[in-house]
């Protein structure tokens, strides 16, 4: 009861859920207005332009959010303007569609501020091609569509004013609940009942949510100037305490160890259990505070961790003098301590009076993506060379035949479903292409279901309205995080409010779901047929940026043996690189499994790659985060070559894909201090066995990357 309680609270503050209130009161209220006033007609038409500028009012910094919405208000009213023109020759309509579906598709270049755009703009041609003439003229409609826009905008910039700190918190506390649940699959590597592959993959997947994650956080935070800027407490809270989780997870991260061993040496005693628990109790602490930053709300610390850390290194003293050597529980034992450390500092969020200072200040711009908008990259694009040029030439002819089968073939006064399924369910790539067909087709199957019972069971209209403003509510809440649930809710919907219009709802959601069949077979087709883009071709990119990265992350541990200084910034951007870059790699590999088996490259040497390369940078992260905040110094020699051939290594398989690496700042570093000759202390020597570790990783990372190339 606690967990659902917690769950639905996590949702009501979620900013899906304010997303989808938002949308949902900007869409109903221009309808219920014009149904009031007698004309329904152009109350609809005021909703279709708060829709579409709602596609485009995607979560980021407000700064974003405007010009976004700016932009697709000038495109949405041209858009509609010449559909208006052109709807009455169908030859003249058909090479529009064309035109439209290949220009705005190629709006993809601009990144998926720049797709949301297009996407209104193409909703606004599907849905006004077959609307009958307003009796005030050429202009009317488009008019009508604009203001719905404008008025959209108007609620979205209000709520943020009235709230500007919410959706960093909100984007802040859903980055916590997923590091949580990454904590949670982490500590089940310690629990036999869990076997380590499965786990492996679980960790993969959780991390690339992860990864997103963390870079919504920054764009909500270091574009914003109210928070970078602004002296206020709040703001210089959720900077803090961003930072703080940044790096609890390469804490977590960094405990990657040899499972198996620690199985096989101490699986008969509790000692991993405890570990196992402990972590999973860290991860509940962490998912309570995610939810209190979400909500804005107090939390109530219930985890005390100088007794949790006392007590699990007694259990390990207390093991050393029955088992021997427990070195590694107590490298592990060190790392839970920082661990701790880390959920004791973003406990400080929730501390009132004047946070903690900055240690030092970041510059902030340096760690999020900045978006050019230059004409040119369209012209830029237009080659078959460009993935996004050929997802254009699909989604234009795909478009021409759907347009051609609504007008044609297809019966029904709602036959342009068939033309807005192929547009939207066409994705650049087949993988996401199928897999959005698939969540399409059982979404609405599932939604038809739950609409016609409901219709047959519920004559009441008031109880039928309040329905429609919940499917609502949970279709647009639900629009871009979980596609399938939002088509489920948007099933009933639509037959609940075409209900209220006079139409017959068994005929009309058969219509709906021959409709949906057959665009989304198109878009399946011309996905597979028409300039396909497999992932396998794309690969190559991933696995040379994973070593790239790498290899950076590498050389800044390689300067902190030398003796150098090494910037928190540069050290920091580095380490983001590496996230950024796996979780990239995980994810255009999970993509590829759902492709035909013929367009995949060596699967077991991908999956090897990507596990290696896992490995290699936690134990780079166990190195690096130790030595980043100690005085500098230079270590020795034996340490430095060591650091320097693993880096060379990795070069060597970077130079098989035709991406040589500048090895001149590595050379460099070996005419240092690094290079003295003295004797090895203890942890110096244990640092030479993980470095020795780490070659023999990169060794396999290079075969690894010849396979699966």
């Amino acid at each position: 009861m606690k967990q659902t309680t917690k769950e639905l609270r996590s949702f009501f503050s979620s900013q899906s859920f304010s997303d989808g209130l938002r949308i949902t009161i900007s869409v109903l209220l221009p309808a219920l207005i014009g149904s009031f006033m007698g004309n329904i007609h152009m109350g609809m038409l005021f909703s279709l332009g708060a829709l579409c500028v709602s596609l485009a009012d995607t979560p980021g910094a407000i700064i974003n959010r405007t010009n976004t919405m700016m932009f697709c208000l000038a495109f949405v009213l041209a858009t509609a303007l010449v559909t208006e023109w052109a709807r009455t020759n169908l030859l003249i309509m058909g090479v529009l569609v064309v035109v439209l579906s290949f220009f705005f598709s190629l709006f993809l270049v601009y990144g998926l501020r720049g797709a949301s755009v297009g996407n209104a703009a193409l909703l606004v041609m599907v849905l006004s091609m077959d609307q009958e003439p307003l009796p005030q003229g050429f202009g009317a409609q488009a008019l009508f569509i604009f203001c719905g826009g404008l008025w959209y905008g108007f609620i979205s910039l209000l709520d943020y004013r009235i709230a500007p700190f919410r959706p960093a918190q909100r984007s802040l506390g859903e980055c916590i609940r997923e590091l949580a649940d990454y904590l949670r699959i982490k500590a089940n590597f310690y629990d036999s009942k869990h076997q380590l592959e499965d786990n492996f993959n679980k960790l993969m997947a959780r991390q690339i949510v992860v990864s997103e994650k963390q870079d919504a956080v920054r764009e909500v935070l270091f574009k914003t100037r109210q928070i970078v800027k602004d002296p206020s407490q709040q703001g210089r809270r959720l900077l803090l305490a961003f930072t703080d989780v940044v790096d609890l997870f390469e804490e977590i991260t960094a405990t990657y160890l040899d499972y198996n061993y620690l199985r096989r040496e101490f699986g008969h005693t509790r000692i991993l259990d405890q570990i196992a628990d402990l972590a999973r109790n860290m991860a509940a602490e962490l998912d309570a505070m995610g939810v209190a930053i979400q909500s804005n709300q107090k939390f109530v610390p219930r985890l005390n961790p100088d007794q949790a850390i006392i007590q699990l290194k007694a259990d390990v003293d207390a093991l050393a003098t029955d088992k021997g050597d427990v070195l590694i529980l107590k490298k592990l034992l060190v790392n839970i301590r920082r661990m701790l450390q880390r959920l004791q500092d973003l406990r400080l969020y929730f501390e009132s009076g004047e946070p903690r200072e900055h240690k030092q200040v970041l510059p902030y711009d340096r760690f999020v993506a900045h978006q050019s908008l230059d004409p040119r990259l369209l012209l830029d694009n237009l080659n078959l060379q460009s993935a996004v040029f050929r997802h254009s030439l699909r989604v234009a002819i795909a478009a021409l035949v759907g347009f051609a089968v609504s007008k044609f073939i297809a019966q029904g006064h709602h036959s342009y479903w068939i033309l807005m399924t192929i547009i939207f369910m066409l994705k650049p790539s087949f993988s996401l292409t199928r897999q959005r067909n698939i969540e399409r087709i059982a979404g609405t199957l599932a939604g038809g279901v739950i609409g016609i019972v409901l219709l047959l069971l519920i004559p009441n209209k008031q109880v039928l309205f309040g329905l429609l403003v919940l499917f609502m509510l949970g279709t647009y809440s639900f629009m871009r995080t979980r596609y399938l649930l939002s088509v489920i809710f948007m099933t009933p919907f639509i037959l609940i409010l075409f209900s209220f219009l006079g139409i017959g709802f068994m005929a009309l959601l058969q219509e709906r779901v021959i409709d949906t069949l057959v665009g989304c077979i198109i878009a399946l087709l011309a996905g597979y047929i028409l300039l396909p883009n497999w992932e396998s071709e794309q690969l190559s990119n991933f696995l040379r940026d994973m070593l790239k990265a790498n290899s950076n992350y590498l050389f800044r541990l390689a300067e902190m043996l030398s003796g150098k200084t090494v910037s928190i910034t540069d050290y920091k951007l580095a380490r983001k690189e590496v996230y950024v870059s796996s979780a990239n790699l995980s994810a255009a590999f999970q993509r590829m499994l759902s492709e035909p088996r013929r367009k995949q490259v060596d699967r077991s040497a991908v999956q090897q790659f990507v596990v290696l390369n896992h490995i290699l940078f936690s134990n780079t992260a166990t190195l690096a985060s130790g030595l980043i905040h100690q005085p500098p110094r230079p270590y020795p020699a034996e340490l430095n070559r060591n650091i320097r051939k693993i880096i060379n290594t990795l070069c060597t398989a970077l130079a098989q894909m035709n991406c040589p690496c500048k090895t001149e700042a590595l050379e460099a570093l070996g005419t240092t201090s690094g290079d003295v000759q003295t004797a090895l202390s203890r942890d110096e020597t244990l640092m030479k066995e993980q470095l020795e570790f780490m070659y023999r990783l990169s060794e396999d990372i290079v075969k690894a990357a010849k396979k699966g190339k």
